[in-house]
């Protein structure tokens, strides 16, 4: 095997490739670029405004203020991270069409719903943010919201818009890529549901970590802990979930059992911390302190739940999948079956007698 480590490069530039020499795919990520930029260049646009209109802080008397600087750090933290929700969704659009996964393409089209929800609630949360800073005379210019408030209208619009287009472009990908699948996985019906059950966890595992890092960026910057060891705390649970992650989709790809149960039983741990959060967020003694994003931090905590728990239902769907043969298929090497038909065998063993017919091993 003296091409194995120059053979995923080349795998790898030949599957983006097929994404701009195929017209679904490419209409696909274009749209998704457009949306990207688009919406970039309008959240750049308002922090800039936002950023210009305000004091000098330290000629300011209310720098010390904690409420001025709870909202001063909420609309930084609404326009970074939506800023930074679109280039992963564009990272995961590109990640999608190069695997041929539908089941992504489909989850893509979801978190645009989610995309639009928050930029919705950004409107309102970056309103009331600029109303407190200008009761306490924050601003050069008293006219903020006046220039930013047509591109904050205009963002979920283009989302919406973008959401349908997707849609559409999205079941033209579903039948161009159905053919690739079948090729991919063989006739056999119980192993297309296998293969679909793993799509359907690794695309959550995906989704898993934008919203859990979501939720985590906003609580860290915004609310911060009331002690340096809750803070800390929170700091450290980024890299473990990023490790618990990228352990769960090895464990699912290399089938190991005990593993998958100690993944598990961690999602529940997750599960327990999210409900735990989402009650303090609206607890009559600890609301105070979440008030500047709770709307948002609402919505990330429900989203993450509601993924968290089908997270853990397909999880336990793919342990009950194991040594059913699904786990040959994902680990063989991948071969080129034809240059024009971009499809892959799903082993590497030789069979000169039969060239034309697949099987299920």
């Amino acid at each position: 095997m003296p091409t194995t480590k120059s053979s995923r490069p080349r795998s790898l530039a030949k599957s983006t490739g097929e994404i701009f020499s195929r017209k679904w795919p490419r209409l696909f990520f274009i749209v998704a670029a457009l949306q990207s930029i688009i919406c970039i260049a309008f959240e750049s646009y308002t922090f800039s405004q936002f950023q210009n209109g305000l004091k000098n802080m330290e000629d300011a008397q209310w720098r010390d203020n904690n409420d001025v600087q709870s909202q001063l750090k909420t609309i930084p933290t609404f326009l970074g991270l939506l800023m930074l929700g679109f280039i992963y969704d564009l990272v995961l659009v590109w990640d999608a069409l190069r695997l041929k996964n539908t089941i992504q393409i489909i989850g893509l089209c979801i978190a645009n719903l989610a995309f639009l929800v928050y930029s919705a609630l950004q409107i309102d949360q970056i309103r009331e943010a600029i109303a407190i800073l200008k009761g306490f005379n924050a601003f050069e210019d008293l006219e903020v919201w006046a220039e930013v408030q047509g591109v904050l209208i205009a963002i979920p619009c283009i989302i919406a818009l973008v959401t349908v287009v997707m849609s559409f472009i999205s079941w033209k990908l579903y039948q161009e890529f159905a053919w690739d699948i079948l090729k991919h996985i063989g006739a056999d019906y119980r192993m297309k549901k296998r293969f679909l059950h793993y799509q359907v966890y690794i695309a959550l595992l995906k989704f898993d970590f934008f919203f859990f890092i979501g939720f985590t960026i906003q609580f860290l910057v915004v609310v911060g802990g009331k002690t340096n060891v809750e803070f800390g705390l929170t700091t450290a649970a980024v890299p473990v979930t990023i490790a618990i992650l990228l352990c769960a989709a090895w464990f699912t790809r290399r089938e190991w059992k005990i593993g998958m149960i100690i993944i598990m039983v961690l999602y529940l741990g997750g599960l327990t911390y999210f409900i735990y959060k989402l009650a303090r967020i609206y607890d009559p003694y600890e609301q105070q302190f979440y008030m500047p994003v709770r709307k948002s931090l609402t919505a990330f905590a429900v989203l993450t739940i509601i993924l968290i728990i089908l997270t853990i239902i397909n999880a336990m769907v793919c342990l009950f999948n194991f040594d059913a043969g699904l786990k040959q298929h994902l680990n063989a090497p991948r071969q080129e079956i034809d240059k024009d038909q971009a499809s892959y065998s799903m082993h590497d063993v030789k069979q000169p007698q039969l060239p034309s017919r697949m099987t299920i091993d």
